[in-house]
């Protein structure tokens, strides 16, 4: 939670310019709007962020405060994304209302950080919503890490595939996201399959099918063992969680990294096993 207490501690020094530093800005207004209302708030809003102006350039992750930029930008085009595929259809399903807050608990957010989360995603789902520019800022500030961006599309599949279908409409958004962050449609196409592999496993009280296994590992169900295998060590290796914060992903989304390595490691068992009788 370090770039979270440096925006409430006012150290917005390595903080963000752009569409994304405009969105997280607007939305911790939200945030100091409430705590406003309530008692106890910050004097303006300028205190709440420490600071008018602009927030400075992207260094790399060795420079201080880099990490934690990104991580900033991670969260905030993650909920921003995610309001944006929900509108897609031109409907908030009570599914994609559910995962969102699903979501935010499965990052045990405290009530502070939801109420950006839920200004993020609202603000996502409005008219002029500059995807592109977004996506286009995340991809940089990211530095083209591919695991990083990887990670921060298989959420937004995820979110698409609430309501247990990909609509026409978000399909488009997410080829479009996927062509903006240098990742082939080829590639969406098997993340989505892995995606609503692991959506089945979960469905079956985390009981993989052989049939999902080979999806979660992203091979044909008639791939020999050694590419199964191959398949299993790289995506074991891509959502390795100390990797992934590393890289910059928020520490609040560990526990979703988590998950996938224990999604990857079953369909893994499944498929060894499956073989050895």
């Amino acid at each position: 939670m370090a770039w979270w207490g440096k925006v409430i501690g006012g150290t917005f020094g390595f903080m963000l310019g752009g569409p994304i530093g405009a969105l997280l800005g607007a939305s911790f207004g939200h945030q100091f709007d409430a705590r406003a209302r309530g008692g106890g708030g910050y004097q303006n809003y300028d205190d709440a962020l420490g600071g008018p102006g602009d927030f400075g350039d992207a260094g790399d992750l060795g420079d201080p405060g880099a990490q934690e930029r990104v991580q900033a930008a991670f969260f905030t085009a993650t909920f921003a994304v995610m309001g944006h595929i929900a509108k897609a259809d031109g409907r908030v399903t009570r599914d994609e209302i559910s995962l969102a807050k699903q979501l935010m608990d499965n990052l045990r957010l405290d009530a502070a950080q939801r109420r950006v989360a839920q200004a993020l995603f609202n603000e996502g789902k409005a008219a002029d919503f500059d995807l592109d520019a977004v996506l286009a800022q995340f991809r940089a500030e990211c530095h083209r890490r591919r695991t990083l961006v990887q990670m921060f599309v298989e959420i937004q599949i995820q979110a698409a595939l609430a309501d247990g279908r990909i609509d026409p409409e978000e399909n488009q958004v997410l080829r479009r996201m996927a062509l903006a962050l240098g990742l082939a449609l080829d590639d969406l196409e098997r993340l989505i399959g892995q995606i609503r592999g692991a959506d089945s496993y979960h469905a079956h009280g985390d009981r993989v099918s052989l049939r999902d296994a080979y999806r979660i590992l992203g091979v044909a169900n008639n791939a020999p063992l050694p590419e199964a295998r191959k398949a299993y060590r790289r995506l074991i290796s891509q959502h390795h969680p100390d990797k992934l914060v590393s890289k910059g992903l928020p520490e609040e989304m560990v526990k979703l990294a988590n998950e996938k390595t224990r999604e990857i490691r079953a369909a893994w068992e499944k498929i060894k096993q499956a073989r050895a009788g």
